[in-house]
């Protein structure tokens, strides 16, 4: 796909974990490697090998609209231009990269802004991203469709952003507990979809699971069913491990004992459950594999490479292609692990 690349550094309105909770960007490896089946690493060096540096571009206009950052200065994006047949195509990823409050505002003012920058003339859009970015994608997916005129392509690629309700080792929900303070702090209800608030509550419509349904808008899901951040994070973070049982286990998946994995093999149930429904729209995209990974969109080697997991002999971006371009269906589920051996596992390397 030659589109254009325009990468939100402060859009959504959290990104980073506190109180104890695990933080850490999947894109930076100093304390990450990632492994293939056969146990040999991919190093940072292959994956950013061909890095494109793309310069801050400030929204001059929003600090009039009440859209700034905490510390009050100016929100901003990098923008790639296009070129050739890709001039009047636009990309739109969502990084999430500090704690915002006023993520919403920052959103229109940088919608606005990129309209005016040559946006409102684009022939086809996808707005995509990755992890807290892969949330707000789903979250503004409809938004972002109403920007443009009804005969524009326009559509939606959540990367790891699936966070699930789910009981963590120690039988309490973690994450849930985290959600209800972002929504409640932060004052996001009055975003979030009311078809779903008017049946459930706040911290619920925060959950991915409970309004993929309801977006109307054609949206990709790609997750790893086993997702390393809700591992870590969620299922199996120190606070419902205070004795360390699952410390190996949430770093390395190699040295998770057979009870742990089948705890994992449960959670990878709870993934294809709350797809189900969604993967039933034509229109809808999904690729679910079986690694022990997180944000698959924003690596070269998991992107698109020559060894890059598969699902069906159909790599990431064939996949994610296939369906934007309307070339195929695209339902993907991958058999439980150990099966998959393409997958890029993530290790951690943290003590």
């Amino acid at each position: 796909m030659r589109l254009f690349w325009v990468g939100f550094v402060v859009v959504l309105v959290y990104g980073k974990w506190v109180d104890g909770f695990l933080e850490f960007n999947e894109t930076e490896l100093s304390y990450i490697e990632s492994y293939g089946h056969d146990g040999s690493p991919y190093g940072s060096s292959k994956v950013y090998s061909n890095a494109v540096m793309v310069g801050l571009t400030l929204i001059q206009s929003a600090a009039a609209k009440g859209a700034v950052c905490l510390d009050g200065t100016l929100p901003g994006y990098h923008l790639h231009r296009g070129y050739g047949s890709g001039a009047n195509s636009w990309l739109i990823q969502l990084e999430a990269a500090q704690l915002q409050f006023r993520g919403e505002r920052i959103w229109f003012a940088a919608m606005e802004d990129l309209m005016m920058k040559g946006m409102r003339h684009a022939n086809q859009a996808l707005l995509s991203g990755c992890s807290a970015g892969g949330l707000a994608a789903i979250l503004h997916c409809d938004k972002f469709k109403d920007l443009f005129p009804r005969t524009i392509r326009v559509k939606c690629l959540s990367d790891a952003g699936l966070f699930l309700d789910a009981v963590d080792v120690a039988g309490g929900r973690t994450l849930r507990n985290l959600y209800s303070g972002v929504v409640g702090i932060q004052g996001v209800k009055h975003n979030l979809p009311r078809i779903c608030t008017n049946r459930l509550d706040p911290t619920s419509c925060f959950f991915p699971q409970n309004i993929i349904s309801q977006v109307k808008t054609p949206l990709f899901i790609l997750n790893a069913a086993y997702d390393s951040w809700q591992i870590q994070s969620s299922l199996a973070p120190p606070s419902a491990d205070p004795h360390g049982y699952w410390h190996d286990c949430r770093l390395n998946h190699a040295k998770c004992s057979p009870s742990q994995i089948s705890f994992l093999q449960g959670f990878r149930n709870q993934v294809l459950n709350a797809v189900r429904g969604f993967s039933m729209s034509k229109q809808n995209g999904l690729f679910i594999n079986s690694c022990f990974a997180h944000c698959q969109t924003e690596r070269q080697d998991t992107w698109f490479a020559d060894d890059s997991p598969v699902v069906g002999n159909k790599a990431i971006a064939i996949a994610v292609g296939d369906w934007y371009f309307n070339r195929a269906a695209v339902k993907a589920t991958d058999c439980p692990y150990p099966c998959d051996k393409s997958c890029h596992n993530l290790v951690f390397q943290r003590a």
